[in-house]
């Protein structure tokens, strides 16, 4: 299948009349391309830009060299819809004066639903990294290169929390084209980048920027907020393209944009790489995410607590938490601490410390920077995976209960970081709601179950054995959800 590509660079320079004479220097000093023979001519266009002057010229040979390592995504889901069978006179008002307006229940259908993204060739060996959400769901994924070859694709991993997914090509041997990944924690504001990708499935486009902002927390729907803020051009379509530097270079992921009508204000974020070459290594390493646990959650900051803390600004994350026996606890790590540092990287909020985290290879050592009372230290913490103790026991929950159509699990530091934040760090949780009563009382994922008629619930055997056993048409459930406690009363 042919496909039609177009690509769009574009470069914007603005020159102010103080600025004429260092501009019109700086052409003195650009090469003279009329007075090079035509066949060093074509040489010098080939060489990457590297100055304001050269920039002037094309970015022609940087986009040659990043473009064929960026691929486009075709996502197939099949989504049930329920649809409503009523009576075929349920809107006439001629018919409605001598019977209410039946209703005969629902009937589901399948529909299919494609969806369009971008992605990042990161092995040579058809390693792809992409946007979870691209290919969430789906039934079936097609890669296509830029060369128009189109493969069927595997995911190897999806990582929700990060919006990160790595897929698998197979390429018969072949060595395709790949983009090397920069420290991201190198990036500045200010500079040039590149960002490609498919929008609107127009084909592969180029547009260009400059970074506009760094360590972005407050945005985005992946749990690991941390973006790199470009205004360089991102659409739909974009998602899972690349942002490049001016050496060719991954800087990051493209993810998101800041929008009201869909389309681009100029604003959008990107995954910075650090996070995206951890995804990919544990994508390599048995294709699932391993992240360091230390046993310690953080709040922000506030200008309330600087005079409490003796902190001069509100930089760092405050640690609330402290589980008992943790790494943080064994390093000697108190509530009350505020972080400032991990591994000589500043740590401005909570989502900040996440992310450090996030990317620290298991099995390494965590340095910490720390502020107690005003006064600095430092503590060393190993990066260990988090237990899985007690084990989750996933029970899907079924019979006559508000709880039948769940499905709980035990509570545990590994549950716990991979579900996200939950209202409590232990007990039953709902890891998932598959349908009857549950859903209909309105149980959402991550609703911690505290108690059933008077049953302070500790485990999902404990529980389990209490439903099959209770004989009652009177159901009281008490639930913690985002910090709140919900009290539920069932009939029926």
């Amino acid at each position: 299948m042919k496909k039609i590509s177009a690509i769009f660079i574009c470069a914007l320079f603005f020159c102010t009349a103080p600025c004429a004479a260092r501009a019109s220097q700086a052409s003195q000093q650009a090469p003279v391309l009329q007075s090079v023979p035509l066949q060093q001519k074509a040489q010098v266009r080939q060489q990457v830009p590297v100055s304001i002057a050269e920039m002037q010229l094309t970015f022609a040979p940087l986009v040659k060299r990043v473009v064929p390592a960026v691929v486009n995504i075709y996502a197939k889901r099949v989504v049930k819809q329920q649809y409503r069978i009523v009576s075929p006179f349920f809107n006439n008002p001629f018919f409605s004066q001598f019977a209410p307006p039946q209703q005969f229940g629902s009937l589901t259908r399948d529909r299919i639903e494609h969806s369009l993204g971008s992605g990042v060739i990161v092995g040579a060996d058809g390693i792809i990294a992409t946007n979870h959400h691209v290919i969430a769901n789906a039934t079936k994924i097609r890669v296509v290169l830029s060369d128009g070859r189109e493969f069927d694709a595997k995911k190897i991993l999806d990582d929700p929390r990060t919006d990160l997914a790595i897929l698998k090509i197979d390429t018969h041997g072949e060595k395709l084209p790949v983009l090397k990944m920069a420290d991201s924690d190198n990036v500045e504001v200010g500079d040039l980048v590149l960002a490609v990708g498919d929008p609107f499935g127009v084909g592969q486009t180029v547009t260009n920027g400059i970074v506009s902002g760094l360590a972005r927390t407050d945005v985005g729907i992946s749990d690991y907020r941390y973006f790199i803020q470009t205004d360089a051009a991102i659409n739909p379509g974009n998602s899972g393209g690349a942002l490049v530097d001016m050496r060719g270079r991954l800087i990051g992921i493209n993810s998101e944009i800041y929008s009201k009508d869909g389309g681009s204000l100029g604003i959008g974020f990107a995954i910075p790489a650090n996070m995206v070459r951890a995804i990919v290594a544990d994508a390599l390493n048995g294709g699932k995410v391993a992240r360091a646990w230390t046993g310690m959650v953080g709040q922000p900051v506030t200008q309330d607590m600087l005079q409490s803390l003796n902190l001069k600004n509100t930089y760092g994350a405050l640690t609330t938490v402290v589980v008992k026996g943790g790494p943080a606890d064994k390093a000697g790590i108190r509530r009350g601490d505020v972080v400032l540092a991990i591994n000589g990287k500043e740590v401005q909020d909570p989502e900040a410390l996440k992310f450090r985290l996030g990317t620290v290879p298991i099995g390494s050592t965590i340095h910490l920077k720390v502020s107690r009372e005003g006064k600095i230290m430092h503590f060393d913490i190993p990066a260990e995976p988090a237990p899985a103790v007690p084990p989750a026991d996933k029970t899907l929950i079924k019979g006559h209960n508000p709880l039948a159509g769940a499905v709980i699990a035990n509570i545990s530091p590994a549950l716990a970081q991979e579900m996200g934040p939950l209202s409590s760090g232990a007990g039953v949780v709902v890891y998932n709601v598959r349908g009857g009563t549950a859903a209909i009382i309105g149980l959402q994922k991550g609703d911690v179950i505290a108690n059933v008629n008077g049953l302070q619930v500790t485990a999902v055997a404990q529980l389990k054995a209490f439903l099959e056993k209770a004989n009652t048409a009177q159901w009281q459930v008490q639930i913690l959800r985002d910090g709140r406690t919900i009290n539920l009363n069932i009939s029926g």
